[in-house]
C-alpha cells in the first residue's frame, strides 16, 4: 500500500478514538501531534493533550483506543502510541508498550475498570445526544410540546446528522435503534414517564452544555499550548 493510502487509513482510524469526555473524534480535537510511518509498516503516533494534567485515565483511555484502532489495520505491523508532555507520560507510554492495560499501568491507582469508566462517558454522550436529536425536533415540529415527547420513537426524528449520532450513541450502549423505539429514555433504555420528562430533559441539557463548553475550552488551552495545533498532524514536526 502507498505511504500515502497508509497515512490516510491510519488516520482514519484515529477518527474513530474518542476523547471520553468531550465526546469528539482526537484528530478533530487536535490530539494527533504527528504520523509516522516506515516502509515496511511500523507507525508511530504521537499524541499531546491541552494541558500536562489532563485526568491521567482519560489520557490512558484515548491513547489505548489509539493503539487498539491502528492495531487493527490489516498492514500495520508494529503500532507505537506516545503521550507527550503529560506528567504521566513516562507511566501511560511504559503501559502501552508493555501492552499492560488499564490496572497493569496504574495499578493500585486504577480505583475503577476502564470498562466501567468508559461506560459512564458513553452515557453522558448518549443524553447529550438525545437532548441535540429532541430539541431539533421541538423546533421544526412547534405543534409539538415536552409532554409529547412521551410517544416520540426514533423514527419522528428528522434526517439529520443529530439523529445519526443519537443513534450510533444508542448502538454503543445497546440500546435499541429501531425506527419504533422511544426517543427519549433513561439509562436503561425504558421509557421516561410523562411525569419525569421535564427532569430528564434538563438533566440531560445540562450534560450537553456542559460537554460542549469543556470542548471549546479545551481547544482554547490546546491552540495556547501548541500554536501549530490546527496543522495537519502528519506533516507537523515534533520539538
Amino acid at each position: 500500500m502507498p505511504a500515502a493510502s497508509r497515512e490516510a487509513s491510519a488516520l482514519a482510524a484515529l477518527d474513530t478514538v474518542l476523547d471520553p469526555e468531550l465526546d469528539e473524534p482526537i484528530t478533530d480535537l487536535g490530539f494527533v501531534r504527528s504520523v509516522t510511518l516506515t516502509p515496511d509498516g511500523a507507525l508511530t503516533v504521537r499524541l499531546r493533550l491541552p494541558t500536562s494534567f489532563c485526568s491521567p485515565n482519560f489520557a490512558y483511555l484515548m491513547a489505548s483506543d489509539a493503539k487498539d484502532a491502528l492495531t487493527a489495520l490489516d498492514w500495520t505491523r508494529e503500532v507505537v502510541v506516545q503521550l507527550d508532555d503529560h506528567h504521566d507520560s513516562d507511566l501511560i507510554n511504559r503501559g502501552l508498550a508493555a501492552d499492560a492495560g488499564y490496572r497493569g499501568t496504574f495499578g493500585a491507582e486504577a480505583e475503577k475498570d476502564l470498562e466501567a469508566l468508559r461506560l459512564t462517558f458513553r452515557r453522558k454522550a448518549h443524553a447529550a445526544a438525545m437532548e441535540r436529536a429532541l430539541t431539533l425536533l421541538l423546533r421544526e415540529r412547534p405543534d409539538l410540546a415536552e409532554e409529547d415527547l412521551h410517544a416520540v420513537v426514533l423514527g419522528d426524528l428528522p434526517d439529520a446528522v443529530a439523529t445519526r449520532a443519537l443513534l450510533r450513541r444508542r448502538a454503543a450502549l445497546g440500546l435499541g435503534v429501531a425506527p419504533t423505539e422511544p426517543a427519549l429514555v433513561q439509562e436503561d433504555g425504558s421509557r421516561v414517564p410523562p411525569g419525569d420528562i421535564p427532569l430528564r430533559l434538563r438533566f440531560a441539557r445540562a450534560v450537553r452544555v456542559s460537554i460542549d463548553g469543556n470542548a471549546h475550552f479545551c481547544r482554547g488551552l490546546l491552540r495556547t499550548r501548541y500554536p501549530h495545533s490546527a496543522a495537519d498532524p502528519s506533516k507537523e514536526s515534533v520539538s
